[in-house]
Parts: C-alpha cells; structure tokens; sequence
C-alpha cells in the first residue's frame, strides 16, 4: 500500500504537468473563438483540482521510486493520462461515446494516429491541434519528458527512463545523468519540430496546420486535421519534405544527441541499425513503385514512384499518413507495407514495432544457429555495429519475439471473433500493436476506426497500449508476481 501511495503521489504529478499542455490548445481556442474554450478551460479545472488534492493526499509517502514503481509509474501513465485528454474530445464533440474517445486519446499518446472520429476538416481547429499535441507528447514519451522536470520536484529518475526509452539494450541507449540525457533528447526533439513546421509552412501549408502536421510528423503518430489525411494537400514538395522527417524520425534519437553533442557525423557513421533501416526502405520503395506500376495502377513510373515513396515510408516508420488509397493497390503492396511497419524503425526512435535491431539480432541469431547445424564445432557470435550481443540480451529478443506473435495472434483472434472480416482483424491488429494507425479493408486509409463496435475498439486501445509499452513492461504489472514484491 505504501508502494502504490508513492507511485501515486508522482503520478499525480505527472498528471498535472500533463495538464498544463491543455494551456496551448486554450490559447488557440480563445484566439479563434472556435466554440471549444469551454471544454478545455473544464479539462484543465478538473485535471488540477484532482492533481492537488492527490498530491496533498499522499505528500507524506513520497520517496525515491525504485525499479518496480518506475515500471508502475509508467503503465499508470500511458493507461491513465489518456482519460485526461478525453475530456475536451467528449466535451467538445457532440455524440462521441466515452469507448471512442478513449481509444482517440490512447492513438494520440502512443503516436498511432488510428481515429475513430470523421468530419475532421468541421471540427474546432483547437480540437485538431489538441490530438496532435498528444502525439508531439507522447512521441519520444510523457516519462522521458516528465524526468527532466521532475528532479527539480525531488524525484528521482533513472528507473522511469528505463522502463520507457523503447530499446532492446535499455541501458546503452543513455548516459547516467539522465534528466541530462533526457533534456537533450527533447532539444533535438523540439528543434526537429521547428524544423518541419517550417518547412511546410514555407511550402504553402497554414500556419496552424503546419504545426499540427509537425507535431504528428516528428512524433511519427499520423494524426491530420483533414478526413483525406496528406492527400489533401496534394503536393510533392509536402510529401517529400514529410518523407525526410520521418525518416529522421525513425532514427535512433540517442545517435541524433550523440552527433549533436559531439558535433560529428560519426554515430550515424557507427550506427549499426541504419544500413538495414535505409536498406530496407529503399529497396522496398523501388519495389512496390516497380510493382504498382507494371499492375498498370499508374501510367507513369515518376507518379508511382512518388506516391510508392511517401506511402511506403509513412507506413513503414509508423507515421500512418495516406497520399492514396493505397489500400486499392494489388494486395502484395499494402500487405508488404503493412509488415514493413512491424521492424523497419530503430530502437530508441518515436516508431513503433519490434524494431529494427530486434529483427537484425533474430536475423543473425537465425544464422547463426544455421551455421552451427553445418560445423557444430564452431564459435560464432552475433555482432550489431561490430559490437558483441550478449547471449543475455539474444534470450530477451528471442522472448520478445514469442511474446510479439503471440499477441499479435490473439488480438486478431479478438476482433475477428467479434464479427471483423478476417483482412480488417488481422490489419486492424498489427496497425494497432505497431502504432501504425491505418490498416486495410474497414480500417483501410478511406475509413476509419469508427466502424468498429466498442468491444473491437477496447481490444485495439489495449493493442496500442501494449505495443507503445513494448509488451514487457505492461505485462509485468499484471502478473501477480509484481504484487507480492
């Protein structure tokens, strides 16, 4: 009891600086005069109100967190936070069910950018921005955010940053000081963002939109102010510039910070997901160009290639933005994106899936063992960058990947037990469990989530969840296990 009271005085700290982000889309709200002040204004009254009274409740239990409350502190974050962020929504759109809005909330937190609402281009411009911030946030994470801040509050951080920063080899991703690491995280985090909205604010796009649309980019979450998602602003020069973010976006963020405070290009250079990473896209980009191309799809090798590249990178980095609807292409291409999505980002990236480096350690792990079945005698190793893999680290993949097909098995068994056609269950799975948002068939990139039933969109809030939380530190609390420590 007196473990969760401490968890719970920080968490409640957490949650009110969470709720000062209600400030930027109340800004926005009162400068436009979109009808929303209200819903926000009683967000951010709710959410502090709350927020002191817990803080008060349990002041005297506060204490440096050891490594199961960093675990704890996490899961309560990414489950519960979004039941703030669901108060403007319900508020501020008529008829929206509490199962919908929640399941918004979650794809905004965990950079998913699968939505459930339609008439986006309608809604108040406030209500738009608040969905990407929650994207911008939960990006490269509210904990690695909150860790820089909350030193300052007397609380320790470390255990937090463990348990968040999504990398197979958790503990070579930071340095020790790591309010430090984590404030440098966000410089390259922020600055990357300006970047893009200026970008596109320079190539035609709104101002509002542009950060709207930067916010999502850089956060690789997929959420737009618009129903026809990029294709609305039917532009090449948009597109590409989308395409270099989220690249860059789909790089480790730890090698950004270290080529930014060494002020070389060397950890790019050392990096040894990246060859694999660019590798893959682009061998896959020219592929599904050649591909939709020779189906007749595009009379053009230029526009196929156009809309191939910004697609192919936008699913397979998780971004989840649609040129098209590709999901009208001969089947092989949007399933090959589709799986794309589940490896192709790096570890430490704002991406979701297995990750790259997870998928080079079971390719070479694959190989290996097919070496051994040939010269038993033989001493071989699994290298990453020219580095060693320890055999500890080979076992937790190896773990991790079980776990990864297994769940992705059982949510499609869900939602097609629920009564999804077979193509939206399992699309719908792996979108959801990648964060990659938009799947195929009913949930394709011309609809929407909405088409599901509560049960089916539950199913997908928890996908999100698990896969953001990159299964292990969610399933840890639920086992009992946990509770007995």
């Amino acid at each position: 009891m007196q473990r969760a009271l401490a968890v719970l005085n920080v968490f409640a700290r957490v949650a009110l600086i969470f709720g000062l982000t209600l400030l930027v889309p109340i800004g926005v709200s009162w400068w436009l005069d979109d009808g929303a002040l209200a819903a926000f204004d009683e967000a951010l009254l709710g959410t502090s109100v709350t927020s002191g009274l817990v803080i008060l409740a349990t002041q005297r239990h506060r204490r440096e967190l050891r490594a199961n409350d960093g675990i704890l502190l996490v899961v309560m974050c990414w489950a519960l936070l979004p039941l703030i962020a669901t108060v403007p929504l319900l508020l501020g759109i008529p008829g929206l069910g509490f199962a919908d809005a929640y399941f918004e909330a979650v794809s905004g937190l965990t950079a998913t950018g699968a939505t459930a609402l339609s008439g986006l281009d309608r809604l108040p411009p406030s209500l738009n921005l608040w969905r990407a911030e929650l994207h911008w946030i939960g990006g490269l994470g509210i904990i690695v955010l909150a860790v820089a801040v909350l030193p300052l509050l007397g609380v320790g951080g470390r255990q937090l940053m463990r348990a968040e920063v999504p990398s197979p080899i958790k503990d070579a991703s930071i340095v020790p000081r790591v309010a430090e690491t984590a404030k440098g995280f966000w410089k390259v985090y922020a600055a990357l963002t300006l970047l893009c909205m200026l970008a596109y604010a320079g190539l035609g796009m709104g101002w509002l939109d542009a950060v709207m649309h930067a916010f999502s980019t850089v956060a690789l979450g997929g959420f737009s102010s618009h129903d026809a998602s990029f294709a609305f602003f039917d532009s090449p020069a948009l597109e590409a510039v989308t395409i270099g973010f989220a690249l860059i976006s789909g790089m480790s963020y730890a090698t950004h910070f270290a080529a930014l405070s060494g002020r070389s290009l060397r950890p790019y250079l050392r990096d040894g997901e990246l060859p694999f990473y660019l590798g893959v896209l682009g061998a896959s980009v020219l592929l599904i160009a050649v591909y939709v191309w020779q189906a007749g799809f595009y009379p053009e090798f230029a526009t196929a290639l156009r809309h191939a590249a910004f697609n192919t990178v936008s699913v397979a980095t998780t971004l989840g933005y649609a040129s098209t609807d590709y999901s009208k292409w001969p089947f092989f291409a949007p399933l090959w994106m589709l799986f794309l999505c589940s490896f192709v980002t790096c570890a430490g990236s704002t991406g979701g899936g297995i990750k790259m480096m997870r998928a080079v350690i079971l390719y070479k792990q694959v190989f290996r063992e097919i070496t051994h079945a040939m010269h038993p005698n033989a001493t071989t190793f699994v290298k990453l960058g020219g580095t060693v893999v320890p055999n500890k680290i080979i076992l937790a993949v190896l773990g991790f990947g079980f776990l990864y097909m297994a769940s992705t098995i059982f949510f499609t068994l869900a939602l097609a037990a629920s009564g999804a056609d077979i193509v939206s269950a399992f699309s719908a799975a792996v979108a959801c469990f990648n964060n990659t948002g938009p799947g195929l068939g009913l949930v394709g990139p011309d609809s929407n989530y909405g088409v599901l039933n509560d049960f089916q969109v539950w199913i997908c809030s928890f996908a999100m969840l698990l896969g953001r939380l990159e299964i292990f530190t969610l399933l840890v609390v639920l086992t009992p296990a946990f509770w007995r420590k």
